[in-house]
């Protein structure tokens, strides 16, 4: 069987803990920030885990990772 492919957007959207969980950025982090508050710029920029439900899904697209 040949080797699977890695999904290249995936790739550089997320990265492994070492706990084996998916770590990913915030959305609505690009432009626009004159409207946005402080205290939601300020939790924008820390990252986060990917849910439970797209886990398993987004695995499925980094085989190697």
């Amino acid at each position: 069987m040949p080797k699977m492919k890695t999904h290249k957007g995936s790739q550089k959207r997320f990265k492994k803990t070492g706990s084996g969980k998916l770590k990913r950025a915030h959305a609505y982090t690009s432009h626009m920030f004159a409207h946005k508050s402080q205290k939601q710029k300020r939790k924008l920029r820390k990252s986060a885990m990917v849910s439970s439900g797209d886990f398993k899904r987004i695995k499925t697209m980094l085989p190697y990772k």
